[in-house]
């Protein structure tokens, strides 16, 4: 196989000046891409907590931001065991997005993940149609455009749309290099480095990419790979910093261990739950790691090598949650158009069609989604019922971050009256508005409702704000 595929990319060569609606083709993934993202956008949900961090995080001075990092300390009293240490250049990035004129709000934040998911499939397209034809390039950034996994990502204030700019900036390096060596490599340096760094499980689809090139070319690689361990360098470098200001391994309780299902699992996540999508996804990556001519090569070290490095760490701990895994899910989106594209020629189109339908059935659910928490309807409501001089309490770490972020910026007013961890809600209050989070087996512990209990308050009222990320409640408790 690779021998077939070193002469195919040897052949490979930037595709001359086409018809202008040729050229024009290769702009729909990215399209597709930002209008779905701006229809999920279109609902307007606030931010849940993991958006808010980064909304809060980013919006500080870049000395705070800096200084949180290297001590591996909060940028919060409620934030203490939760430094900005694990995405730390994602911060520095958004936090000069923020700083341009206008762009200071929370929806910017989701658009510019959602750019920088666009600006990633782009660069697949373009490699893919180097690597083989346009026809696959283009299959394939539809593929990846209306996928399930990348679209709800897309829309998030957090560092994966720049994880998937990075990997396609990376992947069109390498082509580049395939194709016309020495070409490439810097940008295949310069994006590999940005991978690992917007997240660090992506290293593994950098290890991939290095590997491709070692079937194609032998011995010539060797220069990619050393490009690929040095661009690897800032990744680890960022861990070591991790490790040594104490950060460690906290906050990753949510990891999981799939007692070895994790290719399973990654698949089904991939496909958003969906069997048919699922079904089709993996017939069709065999059939074009077998028979798709250009891309097969590395396409497959795409989508296998980080699944084999994951199952080996999970052999040492659980490393596995869905959206961590969405670099090297790529490589699966690939592999499928270049597969539908393998079959017989009067079935193509078809089968290429079935694939991007697939693909936006399992995301059409996305739509309808709710909240996936309701801080930002919470703070208001709290604003139209509370008195002056009322303390407002934030009973655990997720309402904290909630009720800062929306009083700052939907209502200023109520700010003297917010108490925030680790003050307790004052036992001399007549009046008292506790936010807390439900847990599924009940609240989350806090010792704000036994001051309150024993100062001879009780709770009169609830409000309930649920969410699919967070549960919120609102209880007033009054003498």
């Amino acid at each position: 196989m690779a021998t077939t595929e070193v002469a195919t990319a040897s052949r490979a060569r930037p595709s001359p000046a086409g018809p202008r609606q040729a050229r024009l083709a290769e702009l729909l993934p990215p399209l597709l891409v930002v209008a779905l993202g701006a229809v999920l956008l279109a609902a307007g949900h606030g931010l849940w907590f993991d958006e808010l961090f980064t909304a809060e995080v980013a919006r500080l001075p870049l000395g705070e931001i800096l200084s949180a990092i290297a001590s591996g300390e909060g940028t919060t009293s409620y934030l203490a065991g939760v430094p900005p240490s694990y995405n730390a250049p994602y911060y520095l990035v958004v936090h000069a997005w923020m700083s341009l004129p206008g762009l200071g709000g929370d929806a910017s934040l989701r658009v510019f993940s959602l750019l920088a998911t666009a600006g990633g499939i782009a660069l697949v397209t373009r490699a893919v149609a180097r690597l083989t034809t346009r026809a696959t390039g283009v299959l394939a950034g539809l593929t990846l455009a209306a996928n399930p996994l990348v679209l709800e990502q897309a829309v998030e204030a957090r560092s994966y749309g720049l994880a998937v700019l990075a990997t396609g900036g990376a992947l069109l390096g390498l082509v580049r290099w395939l194709q016309e060596p020495p070409r490439g490599l810097v940008l295949f340096g310069l994006a590999g480095a940005g991978m690992g760094l917007a997240h660090w499980y992506a290293v593994t689809v950098l290890a991939a990419f290095v590997v491709a090139a070692l079937l194609l070319r032998g011995r010539a690689a060797l220069r990619v790979a050393a490009v690929g361990t040095f661009a690897a360098l800032p990744a680890v470098g960022l861990v070591g910093v991790n490790l040594l200001n104490g950060t460690g391994s906290r906050n990753a309780e949510h990891l999981r261990d799939t007692g070895g299902t994790l290719a399973d699992l990654a698949v089904e996540a991939w496909s958003g739950g969906r069997t048919p999508l699922l079904y089709l996804s993996v017939a069709l990556a065999v059939l074009g790691a077998v028979r798709a001519r250009g891309v097969r090569v590395v396409a497959a070290c795409w989508l296998l090598v980080p699944l084999a490095l994951l199952l080996l760490a999970e052999l040492v701990r659980p490393v596995y949650l869905p959206r961590y895994l969405l670099a090297g899910l790529l490589g699966l989106g690939v592999l499928a158009a270049a597969g539908a594209l393998a079959v017989p020629r009067g079935a193509r189109a078809a089968v290429g069609a079935l694939l991007v339908g697939f693909s936006l059935l399992a995301s059409a659910p996305l739509a309808d989604r709710g909240p996936r928490e309701q801080a930002d309807r919470l703070v208001p409501a709290v604003a139209r019922m509370q008195r002056p001089g009322e303390p407002v309490v934030a009973a655990d770490q997720r309402s904290a971050t909630g009720l800062d972020h929306y009083v700052r910026t939907l209502e200023p007013r109520l700010r003297p009256d917010v108490v925030l961890p680790p003050d307790d809600a004052p036992p001399d209050a007549d009046r008292v508005w506790l936010i807390r989070r439900v847990l599924p087996d009940g609240y989350e512990s806090s010792d704000d409702v036994e001051i309150l209990t024993a100062a001879g308050l009780s709770m009169s009222r609830e409000w309930s704000f649920p969410g699919s990320k967070t549960d919120l409640v609102l209880q007033l408790w009054t003498r």
